[in-house]
């Protein structure tokens, strides 16, 4: 068997050993270093439910959460995207959410502690045929929900990589991501960074190109895109639920990586 037949067994072989893991904990079966641990010190967790397919571990990591000791499995649902003020709020215990707002919070001396990365890339830069780079966004109008959120953030970064001061040369316009789409195919504003399900939305209608996209270029498919985080005083409190907690979500990740039909 040759080198690169040899590796795509290797490989094949992995996955499979990892999907068969990461069934078999969501079928309630654990692991023997999860039963040589102490117990959650908590077995209550609450999180936020939210449709993003951004934070599809959520739906998949319930059972793996039962498996790590916690008997009640609490969705908490909120209208937008509060999810670090729900965090601080103590209406959730922990979350998955973009980085770049994160990282402002953080900054601002919010006390909450990240635990680990979740996934890379999933936001996608659709332009109009005005744009063939990132740079030729000078002087254009750029549409965000809220000066300050996942798209601003991301979307600063991005032009800032590549020499652009986003404060003075983009114009940005605060609309609602929907209607953002719709001026997006008018050709009323030219770029708009969308999330999953937006990009496939766009894709399937014919509306603009993509000049970004965080899953395969980089630097943005080096970075995590989504974090999982949590207040200081919980992890603290509860650093063995904490484990635990993450350690569900990871294995989620890692199903929804290798099985996503079946995450689907």
């Amino acid at each position: 068997m040759d080198a690169r037949r040899q590796a795509e067994w290797s490989r094949r072989r992995f996955l499979n050993a990892a999907a068969l893991a990461g069934s078999g904990a969501a079928l309630g079966l654990r692991a023997a270093p999860a039963l040589a641990e102490p117990p959650p010190e908590v077995t209550t967790i609450r999180w936020v439910r939210s449709p993003a397919l951004c934070v599809a571990p959520y739906y998949v990591a319930e059972g793996l959460l039962r498996a790590e000791g916690f008997t009640d499995v609490r969705p908490y649902k909120t209208e937008g995207n509060t999810w670090t003020h729900d965090v601080l709020a103590g209406n959730v215990d922990l979350v998955l959410n973009f980085i770049g707002p994160l990282l402002l919070r953080l900054d601002a001396g919010d006390p909450l502690v990240v635990l680990g990365g979740v996934h890379v890339g999933c936001f996608e830069l659709f332009v109009t045929d005005r744009v063939q780079a990132v740079r030729d966004l000078k002087g254009k109008t750029v549409s965000v929900p809220a000066l300050g959120d996942a798209q601003h953030v991301f979307l600063a970064s991005i032009v800032a990589n590549v020499g652009l001061d986003p404060s003075k040369d983009i114009n940005w316009v605060i609309h609602p991501r929907t209607e953002a789409m719709q001026l997006l195919a008018e050709k009323k504003v030219d770029a708009f960074l969308g999330f999953p399900p937006e990009p496939q939305a766009l894709r399937a209608k014919g509306v603009g190109h993509v000049v970004v996209n965080s899953s395969v270029d980089r630097p943005w498919s080096q970075y995590f895109c989504c974090m999982a985080y949590t207040r200081r005083d919980f992890a603290q409190k509860y650093p063995i639920a904490t484990k635990r907690a993450l350690r569900a979500i990871l294995k989620a990740a890692d199903i929804c990586a290798v099985e996503p039909d079946q995450t689907a």
